[in-house]
């Protein structure tokens, strides 16, 4: 038997050796490649959206306290270099005032209308809410035709929100869910007050915009219209007024809710000034 059989030659060590530790090397080095890109990647989208929302709440702020006065390069409140012809600037200028303080006005009790249109209650509720829609929708149709008298004279009308509480003497009304009664006492006083002032700039204006005040006594006639119907529920066949005597909204609403409540209504015979 022949004892000299080949035998497998063994791998050379040295050879594997360094294939492996290259192998090892290569895989390290592309799996801390893309570990770094990674990380890099992460740091970086990580900054951005940092740097982003820094940004905008740094833009929000400084548009928090960027002054309005900016809007002035675009925007004026001044009194244009024209008015109607036959009125000099500065009349034009004092009646287009007076006119904004009529608008104010209107748009005050306009919003009163709708708050006591919303809040009414009691026995009488469809009959009040239904009689307020139309006099509200007219009183809004009075606010157009003054802020456009207004700018026709040259100045500038305006009904926002702030102004309208920056320009009136006035407080809000004072009653919130209250029976109609008590609303109709208040709402009387209210349009005293309305009426009263648009009575006063007609006098005013007399002599300087014959236009103008024909407007302002077109829409008084309207108002006292709709005045008539609110002292209807409030007076009596003598032509006595349940809150009489009344000088405040809140007073007015009280004084018609305890004749109420008492049952005695207006039936007094006293009328409105409390004479008999």
């Amino acid at each position: 038997m022949n004892s000299t059989t080949r035998s497998k030659p063994k791998p050379k060590p040295a050879a594997t050796a360094v294939k492996t530790k290259t192998a090892n090397k290569t895989a390290n080095k592309t799996a801390n490649k893309t570990a770094n890109k990674t990380a890099n990647k992460t740091a970086t989208n990580s900054a951005n959206k940092t740097a982003s929302n820094s940004a905008g709440t740094t833009g929000a702020a400084a548009l928090e306290r960027r002054p309005r006065a900016s809007a002035s390069r675009v925007s004026s409140t001044r009194q244009a270099s024209f008015t109607v012809p036959t009125l000099s600037l500065e009349d034009g200028a004092d009646v287009a005032e007076r006119l904004q303080e009529r608008l104010i006005s209107l748009l005050d009790l306009s919003l009163t209308l709708k708050h006591i249109h919303w809040n009414v209650v009691g026995p009488n509720f469809i009959g009040v809410h239904e009689m307020l829609d139309p006099q509200h929708a007219g009183v809004q149709a009075m606010i157009d035709d003054l802020a456009e008298r207004v700018a026709t004279l040259g100045a500038v009308p305006s009904g926002l929100p702030g102004r309208i509480v920056d320009q009136r003497t006035w407080t809000d009304y004072d009653l919130d869910r209250a029976d109609s009664i008590a609303h109709l006492g208040a709402l009387d006083v209210v349009y005293q007050g309305v009426i009263s002032d648009h009575r006063r700039e007609i006098d005013e204006v007399d002599d300087l915009d014959p236009v103008s005040q024909d407007l302002l006594i077109g829409q008084a006639a309207i108002l006292e219209k709709y005045h008539w119907m609110v002292r209807s529920h409030l007076a009596d066949w003598a032509g006595g007024m349940s809150n009489a005597g009344a000088d405040s909204e809140l007073g007015a609403a009280q004084a018609v809710t305890n004749k109420s409540r008492s049952g005695t209504g207006s039936r007094s015979g006293r009328s409105a000034d409390g004479r008999r």
